[in-house]
């Protein structure tokens, strides 16, 4: 049917006016039908009728084959794509396949550079109208969903979904091969290609082959830093980059000050001051901030270190434990002090350094009342007014208050001495040992 009605933005045609004049609301911002229970507005009437589901709960499109329900019809169609892996729609760029032509068309952007839709706050573009309305919330602070279990706020309705899956545990989406679940369709037909294989994704420069088109954007990363000549595979990558060499933080916490380049720092660093902890360990019952900080303190337990230098063959938790260690060898000091010039290996090294230079001392006891200069100082100190020495010598049972202790006590049964004088190769269990002993020689 022919389209004779077209969007003076960006080119879009339609069938009839009425179709047309909705779409000019994507651009304009304009959202004529509120959602009573939370403010929310919308540019169609029925999109409002399926989002007030979102309050009532009500699901009504059900998936056969494993009863997950929906709320509209077209997410209904969507996800039993994830079940018969069909992806119809092809990008004919670099091979990515979508159930749907609307997504596709949306990808096709990230060649072309289209980003037809921009917050009106503070000029950004964007692919999508949703991601443009998603990134609004940026500037307003809005967050409506939010879990009952934890109390963290998010900005979609689907990302409070699979966020929920954290707690209650369930993996929907399982593997007919190995039948491994997981949280997220998009991360079993990931997972899919292990054993199928399958490399869709080819580079036109070296026609090396990758499973995800992450991986070739990674692989390509065609956005250079004028400063340092770091690359990244997207704009907003290099953008936020580019606050590290400016120094702008344009995110500040309402309750010290502090800035930060990204607002998912911000939202983790305010958890800091309501010293909330919901990721429970179930070895020692410490509690966490993030499920990730829960993973990386676990392997305390289970002894699993993943992470190995091709230097010094040295073992590590969490990956970017490994990565600031390299620069043990490297020599690199990537941060450095606006006020004296000394030079860091990570970024909060020289937060905690800028404060000898204000003295300040955000966090404070509220037992005692001392004050402290970061979150992880005022943790460790707390355990002295609880008693708490969640750490364990697996050889004595002896208890510590931080892995630090625990690590350098393992040092007596292990014999381990790493720390070795150049003058009399006498060899200590901690650093500051050697460093007083070499008083002896000057």
């Amino acid at each position: 049917m022919e389209k004779p009605w077209k969007c003076g933005d960006c080119g879009k045609r339609y069938r009839y006016p009425t179709e047309l004049e909705a779409h000019r609301r994507s651009h304009t911002g304009e959202r004529p039908f509120t959602c009573f229970q939370c403010g929310k507005g919308f540019t169609q009437s029925f999109n409002l009728q399926t989002h007030q589901r979102v309050h009532t709960g009500e699901k009504p499109f059900t998936c056969s084959q494993c009863g997950e329900g929906f709320s509209h019809l077209s997410s209904l169609w969507r996800h039993q794509q994830a079940h018969t892996g069909e992806r119809p729609f092809i990008c004919s760029q670099c091979g990515k396949g979508f159930a749907c032509s609307s997504n596709l068309r949306a990808h096709e952007r990230i060649h072309t550079g289209k980003r037809p839709f921009t917050c009106p706050q503070c000029g950004k573009g964007f692919t999508q109208s949703a991601h443009m309305q998603t990134h609004y919330q940026v500037h307003t602070g809005e967050r409506p969903f939010t879990c009952s279990h934890c109390g963290k706020g998010f900005t979609r309705s689907s990302h409070l979904q699979i966020h929920q899956r954290i707690h209650t545990g369930e993996r929907p989406f399982t593997c007919s091969q190995c039948e491994k679940g997981f949280t997220q369709s998009s991360h079993l037909q990931t997972h899919q290609r292990v054993h199928t294989g399958e490399r869709p994704f080819t580079c036109s420069v070296c026609e090396k082959r990758f499973s995800l088109s992450s991986h070739l954007l990674r692989h390509q990363r065609p956005w250079k830093c004028g400063d340092c000549g770091k690359r990244y595979r997207a704009p907003c990558k290099l953008e936020i980059h580019r606050r590290s060499h400016t120094g702008e933080r344009p995110f500040i916490c309402s309750v010290c000050g502090k800035g930060f380049t990204q607002l998912s720092n911000l939202s983790k660093h305010k958890v800091t001051h309501s010293q909330e902890r919901p990721f429970k360990c179930s070895d020692c019952g410490s509690g966490f901030k993030s499920s990730r900080e829960l993973i990386i303190h676990q392997r305390i337990h289970t002894g699993e270190r993943p992470f190995s230098c091709s230097h010094c063959a040295k073992k590590f938790r969490a990956s970017s434990h490994l990565r600031i260690h390299q620069r043990v060898h490297t020599g690199e000091r990537p941060f450095t002090c606006s006020v004296c010039g000394k030079g860091f290996t990570q970024s909060s090294s020289l937060q905690n350094h800028n404060l000898t230079h204000t003295n300040e001392r955000p966090f404070k006891c509220s037992d005692c009342g001392r004050d402290f200069k970061s979150s992880r100082e005022l943790m460790i100190h707390q355990r002295t007014h609880t008693g708490e020495r969640p750490f364990s010598c697996s050889h004595c049972s002896k208890r510590f208050r931080t892995s630090s202790h625990l690590r350098i006590h393992q040092r007596v049964h292990t014999g381990e001495r790493p720390f070795t004088c150049c003058v009399c190769g006498k060899g200590f269990t901690q650093s500051s040992s050697l460093r007083a002993h070499q008083q002896v020689h000057k």
